[in-house]
Order: C-alpha cells, then structure tokens, then sequence
C-alpha cells in the first residue's frame, strides 16, 4: 500500500512539473563546435527523462547479466529447501499420527536437503521417529543433544521429562522439570512437577514462591492460587506445629484465611488457637467451616475443646453444631456421640436413629451397635447391627489414587500427585455388591455366591428341634447351620472358614445366629414335594453334587 502511494505521488509530481513548463514557455539554446542547437524547454526535459530511464534500464540490464549464476544458484537452493520444509512438515505429521515408518522416510529426505544445523526441528522429528519405533534409548541420545542448543534445550529437557515418567524415574523427571523451571518458570508441566517435588520434600517455602510465580505469570487463576497457597500454609502448620507453635499459627491463621471451608486448615487453625488458650476464637474458625461442610473431626475438637468441661457440657455444646446445621447425618452423629458419653441413652438412641435415617452408613450402625450395648447389652440386637454396619456403605474418609488415609495430606503417597486427597466414600465392598446383585458400576448384573454352610460337629443320634433352625423346620444334625460371627462376614474369603460358635442342638440350647428356640412348639413337618433340598458340600461323603437344572438348590448368602 505505501509503495502504491510511493508511486502515486511520483507520477503527480512528474505531471505537475510537466505541467508547469507547459505553462511557462521557453527556449534551451546549445552551442557546440560553431553550431546552435535550440530546442524548447519541453523537449529539453522529455530529452532528460528519457535520458535518465534509458541508464537504469541499461545498469540494470548489465546487474542481471553479471549476477545471473548467482540468482540460479539461489533459485535451486530455494527450491531445494523448499522441498525439504515440505518433508520436514509431513514428517512432523506423521509423527504426530502415530506413522512411524513415514516419520523416519521424511527424516532422512528432510536431512539431506536441509542442514540440521539451519533446522532445529529435525533433531524433535528424528527423536519423535525413533520413540514410534520404540527406540527409546537412541531418541533419549538425541533429547540430550538437543541441551546443547541454547534453542532447542527446553524442548530436550521436556523430552527428557516424558521418558522419566514412562519409565517411572520419578527423581529424574523432577530433576529435568527443575532445571527448565529455572529458565522458564512460566512452564506449566515444569512448574506442577517442581511444585509436587518441594512439596512432597517438605520445602514449603520454595513451593509458596513458586506458586507466587505461577500467580504473578497468570499460568493459574487467582482463586487456584489461593487455594495452592492455603494447601501449602496448612501443611507447613501442621509440620511446625510441634517445634515452632507461633509459625505454626501464623501459617494456619493465613491458610484459613484463604480457604474457610477447607477442613484440616480450620483444624489446625484452631488447635494453633487452643494452644494459646484462645477457646472463643478456635469455636468462631470451626463453627465457620462446620457450617461450610461438616465434617466428624471439627465435631470432636468443638466438642472437646475445653478440657474440663463436664459429659453434660459437651452434650450441649454437640447440640449446638447441630443448630448450625440441620437436618445432617453428621450433626446427629456428634449428638449421638455426646450424649453416650454423658449416658443419655435415649437421645443418643433417637439421634442415631435420625443419622441412619439420613444417611445408612457403617459408622451410624456401629455407633447404635455400641448404644445398645451399653444400655442393654442384647448381643443378638448388637450383631444384627453390626451385620447392618458390614454390609452398609463405608464412612467418608480422605482418598487419593484409591489409597484410604486417616488423615489428610497434601501430595498423594501413590503418584505424588498435588492435592490429590478428597474427602468422600471408599468404593463398595464385595459385601455391599452381593446385597445388590449389582457389578461395582451398577449396570452388570453379579451372579449369586453358592456358599454352602459348613457341617456342625455335632451328636448325630441327638434330635433336633425346630426352633433350632432358621425357618422352623427339623433337619439332620450334620446339616444343621452353624453360627458365622460379624468378623468373617466382613470377610467374603474368611465366610467359608467361619468358625462353628457353640452350635449345640437338643435342650433349650439355640444355634448362634438363627432364630430363638420356641419350647413348646412342635416340629412342623412340610409336603414331600414341597421341601426344598438342603445345601452340602461338594465333598461331603456319599453325597452327589445337584447336576440337574430342574431339582431345587438352595442358594446361600454372605450376608
């Protein structure tokens, strides 16, 4: 466009001149060897024009023809570069297709018409070629080569940070992200692979300043910074909680600062706050993540944040964090809790109650499980809740990686992943699977568990009664079902090998685990037809194994 107005401008300036002479007529006398030449003034300057483009044409004419071998040579060399971009490009993507062989044929074409000197990215295609190829080992050889290229040197190191991790060399990887976040801290994967080595190191302050870095170069947002700094500050609280308390406490202050719902910030917050006797400022940081989210470990430091207060007190101090949030399984948990420690059975019962209720969870039944006990000590009560309990969906507990950890952390003790741990319910237990005849995602049926009772050593030439078995029907002694306690329900392999309990028969004694023997009732014997035939093992003597689809089998359950 400038040159187009270049132009412009010279042709108006060229007519304006034109013009002016034009207007302005005149004579141009040369006198040479006797003789006048007059021309007019027009002709004079069309002469001089004329004149001037005549020797540029002429110069140039002559500037082409001395530099023809040269522009040859630079055509061919053009074109020859050309050609090698042109397989430089269809090797990168066949390399990024997976098209190993194509890959390594546009290498070599590529290196012969281009110099790896001039190109770095034929160095980036022939490692790419040689990892399709599975030669790790040789596109390692180049990864480092490529350090000594003050250009290609982060591309190496990235390289090289790949094949640490395939390999599993996690020392190695954190080593090559560390020297390229220290030309380049604006590296995401160098910056992430750093933070998880300072942290799981323990150096909380370089991971602080690095997240400072992060921040201060907008790789992240504002609130992912202030949630990574709120992590860090908690860990580095609870590392120095012990040896330096004021640290510790300025640390955890900042951390609930920037994350008021993150539980384990707001209990170290308010631990750092009990220790310096600070009852009222430790309750206002729990009550504020209580009612966030509750959680059972903010319920136990509220409740029991004064040491020598009575059962009583801190059964009112529960009912309190159960005013800030209703109508939640967690609040009539911690209740539950206070008032059996203070022996108010009734509310502990009724609160319990409310919780599974709420949410049918192991934890509520185990906590009605010991409120029975306690207040009656029926046994059959008790393991009827503990049955509950083993088949019930696992409490909520902190998972990272499908590892199950008593307590939170910041890196996860599998991959070493950053703030990997969340607070949430393990996956089911084969128990829980059985009870539902569901796979683990729901949409697989499970078949049924053939499980056949063990044989109670028992007195063969001793009757037995009806109330001795579960439907009020009188079997032989050697089929009689044994006692299986919580403890090997709770283990599918273990259910096999349970231990036959006092199994006694005859008399008013009662096989544990079936229902309670009747005295006066008279065994009832069923229709031939109707009775179903009982289950044995497969290696009972004189006993054939139910082959036949069409006779009745008994199916037996874990639970």
């Amino acid at each position: 466009m400038i040159r187009l107005l270049f132009f412009i401008l010279v042709v108006f300036v060229l007519a304006f001149g034109f013009s002016w002479l034009a207007d302005r007529p005149g004579d141009m006398v040369v006198t040479l060897d006797g003789y006048q030449y007059q021309v007019s003034l027009m002709v004079a300057a069309s002469a001089l024009v004329a004149a001037v483009a005549a020797v540029m044409i002429v110069w140039w004419l002559v500037k082409s023809i001395w530099n023809s071998p040269y522009a040859i040579a630079r055509h061919f060399r053009v074109r020859r570069r050309d050609r090698g971009y042109q397989a430089l490009s269809t090797g990168l993507i066949a390399a990024g297709s997976g098209d190993g062989a194509l890959a390594r044929r546009k290498t070599k074409e590529a290196s012969k018409l281009i110099s790896a000197d001039q190109e770095p990215l034929i160095h980036l295609l022939n490692a790419q070629a040689s990892l399709l190829e599975g030669d790790h080992e040789g596109a390692r050889a180049r990864f480092e080569a490529m350090l000594d290229d003050p250009e290609m040197r982060l591309l190496g190191l990235r390289g090289l940070y790949l094949e640490a991790e395939r390999l599993g060399d996690r020392n190695a990887a954190r080593h090559y992200a560390g020297r390229a976040a220290e030309s380049a801290p604006q590296l995401a994967w160098a910056a992430e692979s750093t933070l998880e080595d300072l942290a799981r190191n323990g150096d909380w302050d370089g991971a602080l300043k690095l997240v400072e870095a992060q921040k201060s170069t907008r790789q992240i947002e504002k609130s992912e910074a202030n949630r990574r700094r709120a992590l860090l500050l908690t860990a580095k609280a609870e590392s120095l909680f012990e040896h330096d308390p004021a640290a510790a406490r300025v640390a955890a202050l900042e951390a609930n600062r920037l994350l008021p719902d993150f539980s384990p910030a707001a209990l170290v917050a308010a631990r750092a706050q009990l220790r310096q006797n600070d009852v009222r400022k430790a309750s206002k940081i729990l009550e504020a993540a209580w009612k966030a989210e509750p959680h059972p470990e903010i319920a136990e430091l509220y409740i029991h944040a004064r040491p020598g207060d009575a059962a009583l007190d801190r059964l009112g101090r529960a009912r309190r964090l159960q005013e800030m949030k209703k109508n939640h399984a967690e609040s009539s948990l911690a209740v539950a809790r206070a008032a059996l420690d203070a022996k108010d059975y009734r509310t502990a019962r009724a609160e319990a109650e409310a919780a599974i209720r709420m949410d049918r969870r192991e934890g509520a039944y185990l906590l009605l499980a010991d409120i029975e006990e306690a207040e009656t000590g029926n046994e059959g009560k008790v393991r009827q809740l503990l049955s509950h309990a083993v088949r019930g969906p696992r409490d909520p507990a902190w998972i990272a990686d499908g590892v199950e950890s008593e307590r939170w952390m910041p890196v996860s003790p599998v991959t070493g992943r950053f703030d990997a741990f969340e607070w949430r319910g393990p996956v089911e237990r084969l128990g829980q699977m059985i009870e539902s005849g569901r796979d683990r995602d729901g949409d697989t049926p499970v078949p049924p568990i053939l499980v056949a009772p063990p044989v109670a050593e028992v007195d063969e030439t001793s009757p037995v009664q009806a109330g001795n078995s579960p439907d009020g029907v009188a079997r032989p002694a050697e089929t009689a079902r044994p006692h299986i306690d919580a403890g090997s329900m709770a283990d599918p392999e273990k259910a096999s090998d349970a231990k036959v309990g006092d199994a006694k028969v005859g008399g008013a004694d009662e096989v544990q685990g079936s229902a309670p023997i009747i005295p006066d009732a008279e065994p009832v014997e069923p229709e031939p037809e109707s009775r179903p035939e009982p289950a044995r093992l497969p290696d009972d003597p004189g006993v054939e194994p139910l082959e036949d689809d069409d006779k009745p089998q008994r199916r037996f359950r874990l639970f």
